[in-house]
């Protein structure tokens, strides 16, 4: 008895359900004791492995002293489509969720494939389709996974059939939201937010669901709406003070598309909220207020949703610096004070320690080159913006970092035995400016890939733009431990274990292990594609695994040829489980050789400027995001450049036009006009027209 009730004070309130549970001697519910923090490691049961989302795992079979042993035990291959998502392991099965939420099962310990579930997103995603590169990741409780769709479904399938238990569309039909992220489960319940306000007057919310029936229980959201229809609660009356003019025309943004945090002893879920809609705060807020709860973490009651605190990381927030990034939970010792904290590194370059009981900010450091602002206020908590920031002249303002972030949704690790977290950190600046734009009259595009309220361009040319690391940042002094460069600029997800090893994919295709310590690289495997996925590490059969997801694509296929160089084709490229065991005995196939772009013969090309013109305005709001700056596409989208498919109108039309491959996620564009299908196509033709004959002229010297 005595026994017992320590450990129900140790885990606190869902870990007193569980322990009461066992004392009556009722069967607890499935799937909670293995979520909490201090849990034995034996399954990655969520994204983050539990709900504090720390990314580590106690498991130390594995460790520096035999890493040299690590090999791998199997793999799988997979079919085209996104591979750069967090898989689970529960009960000696793995579960991945790729592509389209396609959800498979695997024997942990062979790879032998169980089962296959398929939801069919992309044909029903319609619009949707437009924004947003596949599933990052799945949820798992009491014998049920959770998924998300593009479409908007949220799913619960039965973990040993693969058979659908119920599906909730959590969207509007017609509307632009769709989901990409990882749904979380807590205390019977399961809760999702959305993407898609980059592309639409989207209003952000998330919802929470009975985890055994789908019924909606409660939805929070995170911008207000119309006052003339009532606010739904107080928390949406007192945000409307902060924005002005008639902002709920244009739908505010807010989007919760990534991160969400369960603080099991205080019954409290805390969501990391995006950008605004549009990004132009001139436009969105007539310039004025701060935003509320744009670029923000919201502690909500897990229970009702109720508004309990929050903390916005940029108020007014016009550079698409979201606050959507991972959220990891902590109790630490600062300034001789036990501190239940929240941590996280939002797209803005600063790293922040949060107070999670009331939402009050411990500490705030740049973790990478920093120019917006010089500091983060510790009494007011709010940033100390460098003037002109907001490209108030009208003049080009450059900013360190651009809209990709100096961390983006590839998850950082935290180590609690050491208080340093290690993160995927990026460098590369953006220039803004609003030249040309009147926010009078601006509207946004249908059916565009971004809101241009914004002139948006990536600087690479400057001295430390487009590059990357794997940083290890003590948490408490808030300062470096160690930093490692990583190949291109965008790198994988990190994982950090017990055997003091911190795990990270790269663009260059390696997978790699790092002293925890001193970050020293002690272990590589060639993975022959880039790897981005968060890895995860189980026991299954008595033995420590570890499995990553190989592919290269998401948001990272945009940058150009700051990615694409690696030569990962959308086509081509190998998408595959690997999963790696002391002393495992399996082999890939020899690896292909890399993937180059060759020109193509269009004897029928005519250059037609004016035309290309008019093709280059449309590739830039509807097919960039896919097909990469410049038509260098980096894996997600095929390379344009060495397409036969432009060349043929009837071809093209019929792809881009009509939909003919929706199923491998290639959105229709119906509403272009006849001479916008035919400057896209001259646009393209002309991008392929210059690649040859630069090839032409390499091959000459």
């Amino acid at each position: 008895m005595g026994r017992s009730m320590n450990r129900v004070r140790r885990i606190g309130r869902l870990g007193a359900i569980v322990g009461f549970a066992m004392l009556m001697g009722q069967a607890a519910p499935r799937g909670a004791e293995r979520l909490l923090d201090d849990s034995d490691g034996r399954d990655w049961a969520a994204f983050g492995r539990t709900f504090g989302e720390q990314h580590f795992s106690p498991l130390a079979d594995i460790d520096e002293t035999n890493i040299g042993r690590l090999k791998l035990a199997w793999y799988a291959d997979l079919p085209v489509g996104n591979s750069v998502s967090g898989p689970l392991a529960v009960d000696g099965v793995l579960y991945t969720a790729t592509g389209y939420s396609v959800v498979r099962a695997f024997e942990a310990t062979s790879g032998k494939l169980l089962w296959e579930y398929d939801p069919h997103a992309a044909e029903a995603a319609g619009h949707k389709l437009r924004q947003g590169w596949g599933i990052r990741g799945l949820a798992w409780w009491n014998g049920k996974l959770y998924v998300g769709t593009q479409d908007g479904r949220l799913v619960a399938i039965d973990a040993k059939s693969g058979k659908e238990i119920w599906s909730a569309l959590t969207v509007g039909k017609d509307d632009t939201r769709f989901i990409s992220g990882a749904p979380r489960v807590f205390d019977g319940k399961v809760i999702i937010g959305h993407g898609g306000a980059d592309v639409g007057d989207i209003r952000g919310y998330v919802t929470t669901y009975d985890a055994e029936t789908g019924k909606m229980l409660w939805r929070f959201y995170t911008v207000p709406g119309n006052p003339a229809d009532g606010f739904e609660d107080k928390a949406m009356e007192m945000a409307a003070t902060t924005w002005a003019g008639e902002y709920w025309k244009y739908g505010g943004g807010g989007t919760v598309w990534n991160a969400m945090t369960y603080d099991a002893g205080s019954d409290t879920v805390y969501i990391g909220t995006g950008n605004g809609a549009p990004w132009n705060w001139r436009i969105r807020s007539a310039g004025k207020g701060d935003n509320l709860f744009l670029s923000s973490i919201v502690a909500l009651d897990a229970k009702t949703g109720a508004y309990k605190w929050h903390y916005q990381t940029n108020p007014g927030e016009s550079w698409d610096y979201n606050a959507a990034m991972d959220m990891q939970l902590a109790d630490l010792m600062i300034a001789g004070r036990k501190r239940q904290v929240l941590m996280t590194a939002p797209k803005n370059g600063f790293f922040y320690v949060i107070d999670r009981t009331n939402g009050k900010l411990i500490s705030a450091e740049p973790i990478a080159k920093v120019n917006w602002a010089t500091r983060i206020d510790l009494n007011t908590g709010r940033p100390v913006e460098v003037a002109n920031m907001r490209y108030e002249d009208k003049s080009q303002t450059i900013l360190w970092p651009g809209p990709n972030g100096a961390h983006n949704w590839m998850p950082m690790a935290y180590d609690p035995r050491n208080a340093v977290v290690y993160i995927p950190k990026l460098e590369l600046p953006g220039t803004y400016d609003d030249r040309g734009i009147d926010g009078k009259t601006w509207k946004r595009i249908p059916g565009a890939a971004n809101d241009a309220a914004v002139n948006i361009n990536l600087d690479s040319t400057l001295p430390g733009a487009g590059t990357s690391a794997l940083l290890a940042w003590d948490v408490v002094k808030q300062k470096q431990v160690w930093s490692v460069p990583t190949p291109g600029f965008w790198n994988g997800g990190t994982m950090a274990t017990a055997g003091n090893l911190v795990f990270q994919g790269q663009a260059d295709g390696r997978f790699n292990a790092y002293a925890a310590a001193t970050g020293k690289p002690l272990w590589s495997f060639d993975a022959q594609v880039g790897v981005l996925a968060p890895p995860i590490t189980y026991r299954a059969g008595g033995r420590q695994y570890v499995t990553v997801l190989a592919g290269f694509g998401s948001s990272g296929a945009l940058f150009g040829e700051k990615v694409a160089r690696f030569g990962w084709d959308a086509r081509t490229q190998l998408r595959r489980v690997l999963t790696f065991a002391l002393d495992g005995t399996a082999k890939l196939p020899p690896a292909p050789p890399p993937f180059k772009a060759q020109p193509i013969a269009d004897p029928t090309f005519r250059a037609d400027a004016r035309l290309a013109a008019t093709g280059a305005s449309v590739y830039g709001v509807r097919c960039l995001v896919c097909h990469g700056l410049d038509v260098k596409a980096a894996g997600l989208a095929p390379d344009l450049r060495a397409s036969p498919v432009p060349q043929d109108k009837a071809a093209f039309e019929s792809v881009v036009h009509d939909g003919a491959l929706v199923p491998n996620g290639m959105p229709r564009f119906e509403e272009l006009t006849q001479a916008e299908l035919d400057g896209v196509r001259q646009y393209l033709r002309t991008a392929a027209h210059g690649f040859a004959m630069t090839a032409q002229k390499k091959a000459s010297r």
